[in-house]
């Protein structure tokens, strides 16, 4: 099974990453990576650091002339500010006459971190719980979406709400999808169409709201959240499985976007909607259409009892504000125990478009862990072979 690791600090000399369980034979490259790395740090909203980053992988082990070797890969980004940060960061010495951070900010990692380790310095937090870790998870998982991309499933997204910005009305939005719907790679058309958005949503007078409510918030030294939606398409039935808790595959999906930072809710199909809604209003029927079995609908997201059922898959997932504020709400000076407004530490106005890209990502490995035990194999070729004969199999 597929796994992964990532390492680093967010000013530290490097990100590494390793992913294990990859099958031989998948052809990648470090530009395949580099560009999901690109997309990543875009978005109308970001901050000053992504004009030093520009994020660049370097594949270190498991792949030969082009091919994954089965064996673990080693992934290495090197962090262009570390040249700054040398002193603060340093992993040898003794640290004395570098500013020691006792101010924690409100809804950040800082304060739980003090009180859990015992630090006397919150830097030590600030470094591994900042979202650049998440440059790593999207290196890592990009490797997993080329292995998902060559069986056929194809994960997009784009951004439903920024701040009060909100796509109300779905018609233009589900039209806008349904273009691409019979395609098994409808999901990366639709994420074609969003990367056209600097903020990455597919309704243009929306954008241009949410686009507004983010020059609002920088000039208020505020920031927003939002709300995006990741599809993923060409899917077949019988992924996961509902006879255990930690089997079912809409829980682990839910578990890999809520892992990302500032995400703090997430949704499958319309599962809030539904919820005020009558069951006969809520659930997918079934019909024949040319002898084979459809729905008419997809209000499940394509997930029933923890089991893929053919249909697009959908989740929406809720990300917070950015903690950091340019206007810092009140805190406490962990060491003096004063009442003090928080730090401020460089940062986005919002990472919505950016959020969308990693949960994109973050998927992948949840997606080829289920198809991997459904079909099994070591190689590509096994792997394919495998698949094309039990998709012949289940359409007699």
């Amino acid at each position: 099974m597929i796994r992964y690791l990532t390492a680093g600090e967010s000013h530290g000399q490097a990100l590494v990453g390793i992913v294990e369980g990859i099958p031989t034979g998948l052809e990648i490259s470090s530009e395949y990576i580099n560009h999901q790395l690109w997309r990543r740090q875009q978005g109308y909203g970001r901050g000053g650091r992504m004009k030093i980053e520009m994020d660049r992988v370097e594949i270190l082990s498991g792949v030969r002339f082009g091919k994954t070797l089965g064996s673990p890969i080693a992934l290495l980004i090197r962090n262009k500010d570390w040249e700054s940060w040398k002193d603060r960061m340093a992993v040898e010495g003794t640290g004395s006459g570098v500013e020691q951070i006792t101010v924690p900010r409100p809804g950040h990692a800082d304060y739980v971190a003090a009180v859990k380790y015992g630090y006397d310095d919150l830097r030590n937090a600030i470094e591994r719980a900042s979202a650049r870790e998440t440059a790593m998870r999207v290196a890592c998982c990009t490797i997993v979406r080329k292995f998902l991309e060559e069986m056929g499933i194809f994960i997009g997204s784009h951004v439903l709400s920024i701040g009060t910005a909100a796509v109300n009305d779905r018609s233009k939005i589900d039209r806008s999808i349904a273009k691409f719907t019979r395609a098994s790679c409808a999901a990366y058309k639709v994420t074609e169409e969003a990367d056209k958005s600097p903020v990455r949503m597919l309704d243009e007078s929306v954008e241009r709201k949410a686009i507004n409510n983010i020059r609002r918030a920088k000039k208020a030294g505020d920031t927003l959240g939002g709300i995006f939606e990741v599809l993923v398409t060409g899917v077949p039935i019988g992924l996961g499985s509902y006879v255990q808790y930690d089997r079912k595959l809409d829980g682990q999906l839910a578990q890999a976007l809520m892992s990302i930072h500032a995400v703090k809710g997430v949704e499958i199909g319309e599962g809030f909607a539904n919820a005020g809604r009558f069951g006969s209003e809520v659930h997918d029927p079934f019909t024949l259409k040319r002898g084979v079995i459809v729905r008419t609908s997809n209000r499940a997201g394509g997930l029933e009892g923890g089991v893929t059922n053919g249909e697009m898959i959908v989740l929406r997932a809720a990300m917070k504000p950015i903690s950091t504020l340019a206007h810092p709400l009140p805190s406490v000076d962990l060491k003096t125990r004063r009442k003090v407004k928080a730090r401020y530490e460089r940062s986005d106005v919002c990472a919505v478009p950016a959020c969308s890209v990693i949960g994109e990502a973050v998927i992948a490995p949840v997606l080829a862990n289920a198809f991997l035990e459904k079909f099994g194999g070591d190689s590509m070729r096994e792997l394919r072979a495998r698949y094309s004969k039990k998709r012949i199999a289940s359409s007699r």
